[in-house]
Order: C-alpha cells, then structure tokens, then sequence
C-alpha cells in the first residue's frame, strides 16, 4: 500500500514537473556533445547528486538513461523520470552486505550505453560523502569505451536544503538554469589506470563547481581512492574487454 501511494505521489509530482519546466529558461555554454555526437562516441554524464533534478530540467537527450534507487523513495522518482525522457534503471550499491541490485543496474546501463543511449550517473550518491566519485561511473565508460561529460546546473533561484548531505538545490520556478561543462574525459586515456580515471573526473567535478559556485565548492569532500567506494562485485559487472564500437547562484 506504502509503495502504490509512493507511485501515486511519483505521477501527480510528473505533472507538476511539466508546468515547472514551462517557467524554466535554459542556458547552455561550452557544450563539448555536438562534438562527440557528431564523432559517433558514446558518452556518460557525470554530475553531483545535488544537481539532479536541475539536470533532469536541463537534459534535452531523448532518451537517456540513469540510475535510480530501488528504494520506496525511488519509485516516486520513476514517473519524474519517464516524463523528461529519462529511462530509470532500478538499482543502488550495496548497504551493510546487502546486495541492492547496484551490479544489475550496471549490467543494464552497459548494454544501453553500449547501443548509444546516454547515461547519467550523480557520482557521490546515494549517500556520498559529497563530491566523492564513486566506481560506477568509470567502471561504466570503460566497459563501454565512452567519454565522460562533467557537468554542472547553475540555477539564478533556487532553494538549498543544507540539512541534506548533498545540499540539494531546487531550482525556483522563472530561473535561469545555467548549463556548464569540461573537456569531454576519454576513457581510451586511462586504460589500466581505474585510480588516475577517478582522481581526473573529481577534479574537473571540484573545478566547475569552484568556477561557477564557489560557495557550494566549499562544501566538496577531498578526493581519496579508497573513501566509501562501492564493493568491487559492483564494478566486477563491466565486462573485461570493452565492446568496439556564467552566473552562480544565490539561495532564496
């Protein structure tokens, strides 16, 4: 019953997201995926849990996929979800040796990556610490020879909630959501080198926040190889053998 009223809550929250994205205007500066669109390469989002559902707003490639915690929680999400394109691929690490249905989940984003479908990984969730780049996401652009576009939603409005451990932001209706990114991260450049792949997409996460919400970069978590990465059986789902082929802020 709990989780049919949480479904329930997920549709009338997806309708409410449609007339919010009406208020929203989009801004996007430095955009690197023409390129790689235009190259053919496969390609996968790597942003802060914080900055959710500001990209879901943002996103405009039809579909993409992205994962979404098989919690109660994450099926409110769902609805969200489908409405803006987004295929939510249900699972999370593991918690306390319970499997959560995280190397599933990777399964399923490889072989979708695989066929040319985007992904989307918040990188420090689901429970961080924040700004720490977990395994998933290089696991997932080197089984799949993708690149990976760091990228940050900088709205003009927005509300924080600083209780939260990522300091969520949730974009004010009429604000500018301002779309940022960096050089596009090839995996073919750290092939064998797992440890030098996540240190680089945490620094170039650490630099768009620093250049664009400096406030907010304060925050940010030094990065450590071995801090609150997910067990290796997660990762272990990626296949050996790669398949061929502006404006910060303000809170209210």
């Amino acid at each position: 019953m709990r989780r049919f009223l949480f479904q329930c809550l997920g549709c009338l929250g997806a309708v409410i997201l449609v007339l919010w994205r009406l208020t929203l205007r989009i801004r996007v500066a430095d955009d690197p995926r023409p390129a790689l669109r235009e190259a053919g390469r496969r390609y996968v989002y790597a942003i802060l849990h914080a900055h959710q559902l500001s990209f879901i707003f943002l996103s405009d490639d039809t579909p993409i996929a992205a994962m979404v915690s098989a919690s109660r929680d994450g099926d409110a999400l769902v609805p969200l979800c489908r409405v803006r394109g987004v295929i939510p691929v249900r699972g999370s690490t593991r918690k306390k040796g319970k499997d959560k249905g995280g190397g599933a989940a990777l399964a399923q984003l490889i072989e979708l990556v695989s066929s040319g479908t985007p992904a989307l990984l918040a990188v420090d969730g689901p429970r961080g610490p924040r700004s720490t780049v977990h395994r998933g996401v290089i696991g997932l652009a080197l089984a799949t020879d993708a690149c990976i576009v760091i990228s940050g939603v900088f709205p003009t409005r927005r509300k924080l909630l600083t209780a939260t451990w990522d300091r969520t932001q949730i974009p004010l209706p009429f604000s500018t959501l301002h779309g940022r990114f960096r050089t596009p991260i090839d995996s073919r450049d750290f092939k064998g080198d797992s440890a030098g792949f996540r240190a680089k997409v945490a620094a170039e996460l650490l630099a768009i926040e620093q250049e664009w919400d400096p406030e907010e970069a304060a925050h940010a978590v030094p990065f450590s190889p071995s801090k609150n990465s997910p067990p290796k059986e997660v990762v272990a789902e990626a296949p050996a053998t790669p398949p061929t082929p502006a404006e910060t802020s303000n809170t209210d």
